[in-house]
């Protein structure tokens, strides 16, 4: 059975109009051309579509059957067209990201809405992805831009240094090293500690400065995320050092932070890949990443004023 585009165009012209005039006008053709499809069409399907009634055409059963499926076709087209003409503009396009959890909630929500304010009608998708296999995505060039919190591009792309800031340390409601402004490596010794899991880099770059210190923890907790070790500390669990934008974003009742005494640094990069085709909405976001990560390294610097 081979039908042609043509034939169904005339078919759905002719149930719209319900005439072959009509449908022959709408369609800039002609009534003969019309009629000759039509027929074509019905010999092709090896079925009548239409009764012939005092020179009219009515539709069969068979008829409004088919043109429920007709409909969904062109539907679908209908949306490819409208698609295909905002990618045209890149009024509509879409900008895929990926990052780590911890940026998913802290930084790239204010670049998304300084982003959107000048796109509106631009897409944007976020995933949220662990190491290392965020690393191996953004290798395999499955995202327009990434953040990452290396230092080094993985493989196959391009890293532009995004934000530097140091770790901070969270305590609970009441809790006595509140009445310090800065907490040094030994106002830890004997707390309960809230530490995030042993293979994270930052735990390991933490418990190797109370090493250095020779400073004792009581170890409460272990979590795998910024954000649940936040939560263990807002409950009175004990005290955590964690990095400054999930302490930023979670500080309120119940969480409270400061600054530390020695510098832990926590570096975010934007990484680009090589081998992606670009998205011409890659320039415009980079551009609001740059002015949320300034506006957060601010508040960082009026936290450390204040202590």
């Amino acid at each position: 059975m081979k039908l042609t585009h043509r034939q169904i165009e005339v078919f759905r012209a002719v149930m719209a109009a319900g005439h072959v005039t009509r449908a022959a006008d709408a369609m800039g053709s002609s009534q003969p051309t019309v009629s000759r499809e039509l027929a074509r069409l019905e010999r092709t399907l090896g079925m009548a579509l239409f009764d012939r009634v005092r020179g009219r055409l009515r539709p069969t059963v068979r008829a409004m059957a088919l043109l429920d499926e007709v409909e969904r076709s062109f539907i679908g087209l209908e949306r490819i067209a409208a698609a295909a003409a905002g990618l045209r503009e890149f009024a509509q396009g879409r900008l895929a990201l990926a990052c780590l959890p911890a940026l998913g909630h802290a930084l790239l929500p204010d670049a998304a809405r300084r982003f959107l304010l000048g796109h509106p009608q631009a897409g944007l998708s976020i995933t949220s992805q662990e190491s290392p296999l965020l690393e191996q995505q953004l290798t395999e060039q499955r995202f327009d831009l990434g953040l990452v919190e290396a230092r080094q591009a993985p493989p196959a792309t391009a890293l532009k240094p995004l934000l530097q800031a140091d770790e901070v340390a969270v305590l609970p409601d009441g809790h006595p090293l509140l009445a310090r402004r800065v907490l040094r490596p030994r106002d830890f010794a004997g707390q309960a500690f809230v530490s995030l899991a042993r293979a994270d880099p930052y735990r390991q770059a933490v418990d190797a400065l109370f090493e250095s210190q020779a400073v004792a923890r009581t170890m409460a907790v272990e979590a795998a995320s910024a954000v649940t070790v936040c939560a263990l500390v807002r409950q009175g669990l004990g005290v955590a050092i964690v990095n400054p934008l999930t302490a930023l974003e979670l500080a309120g009742p119940g969480l409270h932070i400061r600054p530390l005494s020695v510098s832990i640094p926590f570096h975010v990069g934007l990484v680009r890949p090589e081998l992606r085709a670009p998205s011409p909405l890659a320039e415009p976001f980079e551009r609001a990443l740059f002015e949320a990560a300034a506006a957060l390294q601010a508040r960082l610097v009026g936290l450390s004023r204040k202590a």
